[in-house]
């Protein structure tokens, strides 16, 4: 009979779980990904009120890759473009009050020569007659 005892220790079923931390569990999930999928509806009287879709993908960066996911690496929430954009934002915000600054200096300028001129013109019209629209536009014949 020993030799029985033997042959069914041999024989144990080994599972999924069997022997398994959790970091082994981690390392095949994020090798072979994960994807979970689901959709929430909330309606009254066959009216949709609200509809939410979820999407839930779970993989190490190089298996994301593969798939062709990369959202990330475009994000400048999270790369390395954050300071770089803020930087540019930036210098973009003060050309922008320059040139605002600019423009009101001209229309400043414009306006005052415009109140000067007007200032030099003649106010007696006796000495500067009108143009007749003869004088300036004969007819063809």
């Amino acid at each position: 009979m020993p030799t029985n005892s033997r042959t069914n220790a041999s024989r144990t079923i080994t599972t999924s779980t069997q022997g398994s931390t959790l970091a082994d569990i981690l390392e095949r999930v994020l090798d072979k990904g994960i994807v979970i999928a689901g959709d929430i509806s909330v309606s009254i009287a066959s009216t949709e009120l609200l509809h939410i879709r979820i999407r839930l993908l779970i993989s190490s960066v190089d298996k994301a890759r593969e798939m062709g996911v990369n959202w990330w690496e475009n994000d400048p929430y999270l790369s390395g473009k954050t300071q770089t954009l803020i930087d540019e934002n930036q210098k973009l915000q003060e050309r922008l009050q320059s040139l605002e600054a600019e423009m009101r200096s001209l229309k400043a300028l414009a306006t005052s020569q415009l109140d000067l001129s007007a200032a030099e013109q003649p106010k007696d019209r006796s000495r500067n007659p009108p143009i007749s629209e003869d004088e300036n536009h004969p007819e063809i014949d």
